[in-house]
């Protein structure tokens, strides 16, 4: 039988009362990742596009939502659907793409890209960095130039590897990282 992480076991200070977070799985935590355009898509519907003038967004697939304490700084391109947090900051030049939930008090540096990924309450992708179909944990800084790659150079599914050494199929051909909460990551990852 396959025993994947749970998000307790990766994430136990998550803490919905910081805004909203995806609804995790049981078991395997990954499996949130296909969920999340179904969950973003409810999500967007109920709190509704929330956007301020001088960004440039992309709302053709879906719409924005910027909490109106989040720091926006200039030339942010931002590709709907997209949920970008309380009290979150993104940074001169940040691109962040499609299916992207930006907890609260989360960062995207300066040149950093998000895609189909979630940046749990108070993480960090500060400066460039790529976060695609990734789960950063709470509190997770990720060092300057840090690639969290998606894809194997073969296309064939990703192999998860538990901290005991057994390891097995994610069933996933698209998946970048799972990062605990508080991890810190060095420089060019």
């Amino acid at each position: 039988m396959m025993s994947g992480y749970t998000a307790d076991d990766l994430w136990p200070s998550l803490d919905e009362s910081e805004g909203r977070i995806p609804c995790f799985p049981s078991d395997p935590v990954w499996s949130v990742l296909p969920t999340l355009k179904g969950q973003m898509a409810d999500m967007l519907a109920d709190i509704g596009e929330n956007i301020r003038d001088g960004i440039s967004i992309d709302s053709t697939n879906g719409i924005v939502h910027i909490d109106d304490s989040a720091v926006i700084e200039p030339f942010v391109h931002i590709i709907g659907p997209a949920y970008i947090g309380p009290n979150a900051t993104i940074r001169h030049g940040a691109y962040i793409r499609e299916y992207s939930w930006i907890c609260a008090n989360s960062l995207v540096g300066h040149a950093s890209e998000t895609k189909h990924s979630i940046l749990l309450p108070g993480s960090k992708a500060p400066h460039f960095n790529y976060v695609g179909d990734s789960i950063l944990g709470i509190g997770v800084n990720l060092g300057a130039g840090t690639k969290l790659s998606n894809v194997r150079n073969d296309r064939k599914s990703i192999p998860i590897t538990k901290a005991n050494g057994e390891r097995f199929d994610s069933k996933m051909r698209k998946l970048g990282a799972l990062v605990g909460d508080e991890s810190q990551l060095g420089c060019n990852v």
